[in-house]
Formats: structure tokens, C-alpha cells, sequence
């Protein structure tokens, strides 16, 4: 196998984590019959690591980098298994917590919303 780079190492070390902690699915989740379900093989985590870092023997390179661009993409919207469960928006998010007010999250940004009635009634206060 060719080195990997240090983005397919995350991606790697990401999957095998929702591995660890029971959260690695397989298959079409909840989708017709035939469903799959929690990965139980250690052997099968590893290959799925391999296939969404883009880092597998068994694809071109093409369909690679694909599915390293694929995964990117679903770990910058937050859209992971260990994201989901965790809470966070997006991988790597070191200084700030990313967490809904919902959650119990302290630094979380909160909107008021304000009718426009309301809004031009207090501009015209001032």
C-alpha cells in the first residue's frame, strides 16, 4: 500500500473510532430490506477505513479520490456517525464548542428573531 497522507490518516483514525465505540455501520441504513447494521469485524472496519480514506488497494485511483473527496465533504458538514453522536459540527473543532443551546452548550450563538413590526417600532423610539 502506498503512504497515506495525513488527511486519510484522520479519516482512517476517525472511522475506527465510530468502530470502537459501536457507531460503524454498514450497508443502506434503514433503507428497504437487506439493511446492515453495526460493523462487528474488526477486519471489516478497517477495510471501510481504507475505502472512505481513499487509501484501498481494490479501487482505482479515481474512484480514491472520489471517495477521500466524498468524505471530506461529509465530515465538513458534520454528517459522520461520530459527529452525530458527540455533537460537533465539523471535525477538529478545538477552541470553540459546537454545540446547540438544546444540548447544553454554553458558547452557543443565539438569534433573536424579531418582527418587523417590532423592529421599526423600536427604531422609531430612539
Amino acid at each position: 500500500m502506498a503512504k497515506t497522507s495525513m488527511s486519510q490518516r484522520k479519516t482512517m483514525g476517525r472511522v475506527m473510532h465510530e468502530y470502537a465505540h459501536g457507531e460503524l455501520k454498514s450497508g443502506r441504513r434503514g433503507k428497504g430490506r437487506g439493511t446492515g447494521g453495526k460493523v462487528k469485524s474488526r477486519r471489516q472496519a478497517i477495510a471501510i477505513a481504507l475505502e472512505e480514506a481513499g487509501a484501498s488497494k481494490y479501487e482505482s485511483k479515481e474512484k480514491n479520490r472520489r471517495n477521500l473527496a466524498r468524505t471530506k465533504g461529509k465530515e465538513a458538514t458534520g454528517r459522520t456517525a461520530q459527529q452525530e453522536t458527540e455533537g460537533k459540527a465539523r471535525v477538529g473543532a478545538r477552541s470553540k464548542r459546537e454545540s446547540s443551546r438544546a444540548m447544553g452548550g454554553q458558547n452557543a450563538r443565539t438569534t433573536i428573531r424579531r418582527s418587523p413590526r417590532r423592529r421599526n417600532a423600536r427604531r422609531a423610539s430612539r
